[in-house]
C-alpha cells in the first residue's frame, strides 16, 4: 500500500494541473459508475479507500436498483470500502478539465475481494491457474462504430458524414486506409490516450461496416490487465469521439443490415518455466485440444455473459463472422474457436463468440474456466469444420436472450465459475432487463399489426 501512496503522491506532483480525480467500479454490465473526487482529498481517497453503496454492483442497464439481487431492498443499501486498484492510477487526456483516473474494487470487511465485483471473480477463476502452476497470455480485440451524435426517430444511428449520403452506397471499405485517415485526429487522440494509461493498444483497423474500426490490444501475461485494458479502451474511444463531435458505441449490432461489434479474445498458456503448453511438436498440442472441448462443452450456459443484452443476439446471425454453432476450426473465423497455428511459438486459441457490448472480466472468467475445466478433464472438442459448415454433432448456440438466461441460471459450470451468489445476482440483473424490454411496444409492432389484426 505505501508503495502505491508514494507513486501517487508522485503522481500528482508531476502533475501539478490536475483538479479532480475520476475513481469508479465496474458494475455487472461492465459500466463504469463512481464519483469526481477533488484534487484536495485524492491522495485520501487513494490510501484510505472510498465507499460506495454495495447495490452499485447490482444495477440494471438503465442503473436501476434490482432488488432480486439481495444488495439493495431489504439490506439498508450499505456501503462497502473500495480501494485503488494498483497500477490504474493514469491521466484522462480527453476533457476540458485536468483530470486523472482510477479503477477500484470493493473488499470485505477481512480485506478479500467482494463477491459481487467482477473484477474479483476473474481473479478467483486465475487462481484455479496459479495453483497448477499456470498462467494465460490473453488479449483482446475490440470493435465499434463512430456514430453521428445527432439523432432522430427515423435516424437513430448513422455514420459520421452520413448526411452526404455516403454511407447508403453499401460499400464496406474493409481495411480501408483511407477511411482510418479520415479520422487521423481522432485515432491519434486514441493512441495518446492509451499511452497515458498504459493500455497496449496495438493494431488499428477498418472494419466492415459503416464508420466501424478495431483496435487490437497487446498480448499480456495477466487476463486481469486484459480485461483493465478493454474497459480503459471502451473509456477511452468513447471519451476521445466525443471530444471531436462524434459518438462512439459498442453496441453488438447498431445497424440490422450491417456488421456487429464482437470483442474476440485471443490467449493461450504458460507453464512455471514459461513455455506455452499450447504448442505441440506438429500442430496444437493435446492441452490445447482439452481447452477447445472445455470451450465447446460450456459454451450454450455461457451465453448469458457473451450476448448479455437484448440487441446482442441481433448479432449472431449465421454468415456473419458471429458464430451460431459450438464449433471450431484451425483458422476458420466462421467457427466459435478459431484454433492459430500459423506461428510455432504463438500457437494460441481465439474465442469469437463475445461481443463487444459484454462485461471483459465476466467474458474472460467463463472463457478461461472453461478452457481450464477442459484440461482438467481432458475434453475431446470433436471434428474441425471446414469453411462455414457446421457438423451435425455442434451444438447450436441459444439465439434467444430469455432463454440464454434461464439457461445460465441454472448452470453448474456458471455456478462453478461465478460462485452461486454472482450467479445469481446476475441471472436476477438479466432477468429485470427482459422483463422491462417485454413491457415496451415497438415500432416494428405497430406497423404490424395496429391496423392489420
Amino acid at each position: 500500500m505505501m508503495a502505491d501512496i508514494e507513486y501517487a503522491k508522485t503522481f500528482f506532483q508531476q502533475n501539478p494541473d490536475i483538479e479532480i480525480l475520476e475513481a469508479f467500479v465496474i458494475d455487472a454490465n461492465g459500466i463504469p459508475r463512481g464519483k469526481w473526487i477533488p484534487r484536495e482529498r485524492a491522495l485520501d481517497v487513494l490510501e484510505k479507500g472510498m465507499a460506495v453503496p454495495r447495490s452499485v454492483y447490482a444495477l440494471d442497464i438503465w442503473g436501476r436498483d434490482v432488488n432480486a439481487a439481495g444488495l439493495a431492498e431489504g439490506t439498508g443499501d450499505p456501503d462497502g470500502l473500495c480501494v485503488a486498484v494498483p497500477g490504474t492510477l493514469s491521466r484522462v487526456t480527453w476533457l476540458g478539465r485536468p483530470t486523472a483516473q482510477v479503477l477500484l474494487a470493493m473488499t470485505e470487511p477481512d480485506g478479500a475481494g467482494f463477491f459481487a465485483d467482477s473484477r474479483h471473480v476473474l481473479a478467483q477463476v486465475l487462481s484455479g491457474f496459479t495453483k497448477r502452476g499456470l498462467t494465460p497470455v490473453v488479449a483482446t480485440e475490440l470493435e465499434f462504430y463512430l456514430i453521428d451524435p445527432v439523432r432522430s426517430a427515423l435516424d437513430p444511428v448513422r455514420p459520421p458524414n452520413s448526411r452526404e449520403g455516403r454511407w447508403h452506397t453499401g460499400q464496406t471499405q474493409v481495411l480501408s486506409i483511407s477511411e482510418l485517415q479520415d479520422f487521423e485526429d481522432v485515432f491519434h487522440d486514441i493512441a495518446t490516450a492509451c499511452r497515458a494509461q498504459n493500455v497496449l493498444a496495438d493494431t488499428t483497423l477498418r472494419e466492415n461496416g459503416p464508420g466501424q474500426y478495431e483496435i487490437n490490444l497487446n498480448h499480456v501475461p495477466d487476463a486481469l490487465q486484459a480485461a483493465d485494458f478493454a474497459v480503459f479502451l471502451k473509456r477511452i474511444v468513447k471519451g476521445v469521439a466525443r471530444k471531436h463531435g462524434l459518438d462512439a458505441t459498442f453496441m453488438a449490432k447498431p445497424y440490422g443490415t450491417q456488421a456487429g461489434n464482437g470483442m474476440h479474445v485471443h490467449f493461450s498458456v504458460l507453464d512455471k518455466d514459461g513455455r506455452n503448453i499450447y504448442m505441440g511438436e506438429d500442430g496444437p498440442s493435446e492441452a490445447l485440444m482439452h481447452s477447445v472441448g472445455g470451450l465447446l462443452e460450456n459454451m450454450g450456459e455461457s451465453m448469458a455473459v457473451f450476448a448479455p443484452h437484448a440487441n446482442s443476439y441481433r448479432r449472431l446471425r449465421p454468415s456473419e463472422h458471429a458464430p451460431t454453432y459450438a464449433s471450431w476450426g484451425f483458422d476458420n473465423r466462421s467457427a466459435a474457436v478459431r484454433v492459430i497455428t500459423a506461428s510455432k511459438p504463438a500457437t494460441r486459441i481465439e474465442h469469437r463468440v463475445a461481443g463487444a457490448d459484454t462485461n471483459p472480466y465476466l467474458v474472460l472468467a467463463m472463457i478461461l474456466n472453461a478452457a481450464l475445466s477442459g484440461m482438467r478433464e481432458k475434453r475431446q472438442p470433436g471434428g474441425a469444420i471446414a469453411g462455414d459448415s457446421h457438423a451435425i454433432n455442434h451444438e447450436p448456440l441459444p439465439t434467444n436472450w430469455d432463454y440464454a438466461v434461464q439457461r445460465f441460471a441454472r448452470s453448474s459450470f456458471a455456478y462453478a465459475t461465478l460462485g452461486q451468489r454472482y450467479r445469481t445476482l446476475y441471472a436476477a440483473c438479466k432477468q429485470q432487463e427482459i422483463s422491462e424490454f417485454s413491457l415496451r411496444v415497438t415500432d416494428v409492432e405497430y406497423d404490424a399489426y395496429i391496423r392489420t389484426v
